[in-house]
């Protein structure tokens, strides 16, 4: 296995270091996941802009959580798993919610649980979803913004579920709390 550089402020390279800089500014610390990333600048730059912008959706709280985590669970990742549940109480997202999410079990409302079949379509079907899953999504309340939505959430979540794969990046201090491990 390749060992990956947990990169510093000192270690990063000179592209990295301001990256790492609104890191540390947005949570307080450079998470493992970031301190990856930064070996290559343009990883760490784009995946900072699309969380941000995933962030800035029409979605809700709950429902960014939704599509987060049912990404991470289906692709198995073991540091966003735990990383997200800490998010979302940061967010103050409903413990139900996310333990639904994490146990793979029913969510509390429909709506929801439409989000995440969507959302696993998605993942599963490489996008090529068929005309009757996005009308089940469109029907359960959700629009053709939020279709595309969930597209822009799907990729920030690829770049850093495969990175962390690759990495087998060692998760944060203040999420091991709630490490997490795929059932069956």
């Amino acid at each position: 296995m390749t060992d990956f550089t947990l990169h510093n402020k000192d270690s990063a390279p000179e592209q990295s270091q301001k990256l790492l800089d609104n890191s540390i500014n947005a949570a307080g610390m450079i998470p493992n996941l970031h301190a990856v990333m930064a070996e290559a600048p343009g990883l760490l730059q784009g995946y900072q802009q699309l969380h941000q912008l995933f962030t800035e959706t029409s979605f809700d709280a709950n429902e960014q959580t939704v599509v987060w985590q049912t990404i991470n669970v289906e692709h198995a990742c073991h540091y966003c798993v735990p990383a997200h549940t800490g998010i979302a109480k940061q967010m103050k997202v409903d413990d139900e919610v996310t333990e639904a999410l994490r146990n793979e079990t029913s969510l509390p409302n429909e709506k929801l649980e439409a989000l995440r079949d969507f959302t696993l379509a998605m993942v599963r079907q490489r996008g090529e979803v068929d005309d009757a899953t996005v009308k089940r999504f469109l029907d359960a309340g959700y629009t053709q913004r939020q279709v595309l939505e969930v597209v822009l959430g799907l990729a920030q979540k690829v770049m850093s579920n495969y990175t962390n794969h690759l990495a087998q990046t060692p998760i944060d201090e203040p999420f091991k709390r709630f490490e997490w491990h795929k059932q069956g």
